[in-house]
């Protein structure tokens, strides 16, 4: 066969598909009815010469260019055929033509995914091994509605972007296209030609399940999890848990710099399994919490700059390494707590932004979708698809994971459009207010979604303002989270424990002020991250004080901290007083453990966690008022605090002195007539403690004091908390 006189005009499509700029490659390459014979037209830049399978004549080279064409009777040709290639240097290809395939995603998923109600779309848009009867191969498909084409590129076809055009599905702005032969490991991006000014734009796959190592950004076709769950007992007790009156005492972990190797290199997922767990069981912690694991490029961002929803990050393994892990976790009896952000995304080239040349997942208006501050984005809530992008990330990590919870960072800066903007530099909801209408119905639908496919699971708030009832159910008006940190509580606490004992007489209302909100909220107590980075000091060195002070007051801290109403949260490194602030290169200074003050911390830590488990006192009714009672909150003449912790058939007297000065014979009112066992003295030799205390336990007197029927006087040993115990 000879190609036709290079005179002839090329058609229009046919120029299209050569100029990569065809929306429909469908309508041109593949198989097509001629009257009663068929047509094969295929596109493979580089070809010298291209087969048909069972064909012994040569497709015809057409208008000088790349395009190949068979033309024959339709019974001689099966509906899936293979082509076959020479380069011209040699190198035989044989592939299925991908362009002889049938649309492969149901209509039914495109119209949820468009309704933004389709909770598993991860399931169907990204990269996934699929099979067409015996093929064998990947179904790729994005979502880009205002693309002219959109192309994959990888090192399966020399990241070309006339080689493999996708189907655009109509209206809903999906495309997809089935590849055979492609395996697990291959590497891909969308090139995504913009209808708008015809740019090209190398985009990452928001839906990937896996990416190649930084500084690597490109996607990883990833095969089925191999992982065999182990953690049955656990799940089942997840979803028939009270976790209101259960203790819950978190571990806030960065996975990069926890601990590192004898190297400095990170530990994977199951080296991590190893050690970390361990050590968390051995402190007596319920969950760890994971600073973001999901992808993201910028080892810096601590995680927080995501450009993977659905994928574990690369730098400590695989996806079915972070699923050991997990299960780990589990059959120890923690519980696995992941940092997700939805607030907002990087600007990367290869990310979201601007994804098919238009602001897609963002506002285009910078007033709403930018965050000056962060020099990030804003996703646009309001928008359907990018809403079900973010509903099922959530549900993604929950279900293929097996993570317990979600803690969703910078739920402020979601809320409000004036978040941290000047006046003129954002614009007002259509009631002329400033609360982010479609961020509210996001989050509600997102508490509603994963409560009620994940029952037992608890999404936290990072919420810093007093925006009201985020912790109460969406039915009655609130946001639906399970619960909030308590920032107005951290803050105060910090204040007043930083302050040298001879001045916190004058400011003991910021202990004090806490009862008043306490159970307005269902709140974490957190002690994280944040307070011990960017010149704020480590929570050892914001204490004030010679050496033995500082520790003691550290040790008062979290002996005010687990007896306080609400769950706990401590940041890795605090439960041993780590004296550096927290370095994200570097692991954790675990060499202070030599030192006996250190240990003493921690020996502390790991006590406050036993009691605060099995006392119910002191956790059944952290968001209730009925399991917290003043016995006297006015003594700040002498910085002293005492306070009961009540379950329904549990009692705990706490008493907390925050001057250096020991107080002896120092009466309070008790409820019981009964003798009172000291079970705690953080003063205790065991912690670094100089060892004043009741260790003979106490009777009360018949006494009436503090407007108890019954008191006690005991010693309070300086910068100390000691809890009684009625026998």
């Amino acid at each position: 066969m000879t190609d036709n006189a290079p005179t002839q005009a090329i058609p229009s499509d046919i120029q299209k598909i050569i100029d990569a700029r065809h929306h429909e490659p469908f309508s041109v390459l593949g198989q097509h009815g001629q009257g009663k014979s068929t047509v094969i037209r295929a596109f493979i830049p580089g070809a010298a010469e291209v087969f048909i399978d069972g064909c012994d004549e040569p497709m015809q080279r057409r208008y000088q260019s790349d395009i190949f064409e068979w033309c024959g009777p339709s019974s001689s040709i099966k509906k899936h055929y293979q082509l076959r290639w020479d380069n011209g240097h040699g190198h035989i290809s044989s592939h299925y033509d991908p362009y002889c395939f049938d649309p492969q995603l149901s209509d039914y998923d495109l119209h949820l995914f468009g309704e933004g109600k389709h909770w598993h779309v991860y399931r169907v848009l990204g990269s996934h091994n699929h099979s067409v009867g015996e093929i064998d191969g990947v179904l790729f498909a994005t979502w880009a509605p205002n693309a002219e084409r959109v192309s994959i590129v990888g090192d399966f076809n020399g990241w070309d972007g006339r080689r493999h055009p996708m189907r655009n599905r109509g209206g809903c702005g999906v495309w997809e296209l089935f590849i055979p032969g492609i395996q697990a490991k291959a590497l891909y991006k969308y090139e995504i030609r913009s209808r708008n000014d015809g740019a090209l734009h190398l985009k990452a796959d928001p839906y990937a399940q896996q990416f190649e190592l930084r500084p690597g950004t490109a996607a990883v076709v990833t095969h089925k999890t191999k992982h065999l769950w182990h953690d049955e007992q656990w799940m089942t007790k997840r979803a028939n848990s009270e976790w209101l009156h259960e203790a819950m005492s978190i571990y806030e972990v960065h996975l990069g710099s926890w601990q590192r190797d004898e190297h400095g290199n990170f530990l994977n997922y199951r080296e991590l399994a190893n050690r970390l767990v361990n050590y968390v069981a051995e402190l007596g912690f319920t969950h760890i919490e994971l600073l973001p694991i999901t992808e993201h490029p910028l080892d810096a961002s601590w995680g927080y700059q995501t450009t993977g929803y659905y994928a574990a990050t690369s730098r400590f393994g695989s996806g079915d390494d972070l699923r050991y892990f997990i299960d780990c976790c589990h059959q120890n009896n923690i519980g696995v707590i992941l940092d997700w952000v939805p607030a907002h995304f990087p600007k990367d080239a290869h990310g979201l932004g601007n994804f098919d040349g238009t602001a897609l997942y963002e506002h285009e208006d910078p007033r709403l979708g930018e965050h000056t501050d962060w020099g990030t984005l804003i996703f646009n809530y309001g928008r359907n698809e990018v809403k079900n992008f973010l509903l099922s990330s959530a549900i993604y990590w929950l279900e293929e994971y097996h993570i317990d919870g979600l803690r969703v960072d910078a739920v402020a800066s979601m809320l409000y459009l004036d978040y941290s903007r000047k006046e003129g530099e954002w614009l007002p909801n259509k009631y002329g207010g400033r609360e982010n209408l479609d961020v509210i119905d996001f989050l509600r639908e997102l508490n509603s979604i994963c409560h009620d496919q994940h029952p037992g699971v608890v999404i936290a708030a990072e919420e810093s303002t007093s925006w009201p009832m985020v912790s109460r159910p969406t039915w009655v008006g609130g946001l639906g989270f399970s619960m909030k940190w308590n920032m107005g509580w951290m803050n105060d606490t910090l204040e007043y424990m930083s302050q040298d004992p001879v001045y916190r007489q004058y400011n003991q209302d910021l202990l004090t002020f806490s009862q008043l909100y306490a159970y307005t909220e269902n709140f974490i107590l957190p002690f994280s991250h944040d307070e011990v980075v960017h010149l704020k000091k480590s929570l050892i060195n914001k204490m004030p004080g010679d050496e033995w002070q500082r520790f003691a007051n550290l040790r008062l801290l979290y002996s005010y901290m687990f007896t306080h109403p609400g769950k706990k949260l401590l940041f890795m490194g605090c439960e041993f007083a780590q004296g550096e602030e927290w370095n994200s290169e570097a692991s954790l200074d675990w060499y202070t453990l030599n030192y006996p003050n250190h240990r003493g911390v921690q020996s502390l830590v790991k006590d406050l966690n036993r009691l605060y488990r099995n006392n119910s006192a002191l956790h059944h009714y952290d968001f209730d008022a009925q399991g917290f009672e003043w016995i006297d909150c006015h003594d700040s003449a002498q910085s002293i605090l005492s306070y009961m912790r009540k379950s329904d058939d549990d009692t705990v007297i706490v008493a907390l002195n925050f001057t250096p000065i020991p107080r002896h014979n120092y009466r309070i009112g008790v409820p019981y007539n009964c003798h009172y066992k000291e079970i705690f003295n953080s003063d205790s030799e065991y912690y670094g403690g100089s060892n004043i205390g009741n260790s003979e336990g106490l009777k009360s007197d018949q006494l009436s004091w503090m407007g108890k029927p019954y008191s006690l006087t005991v010693t309070l040993p300086p910068l100390a908390c000691v809890i009684l115990k009625p026998v």
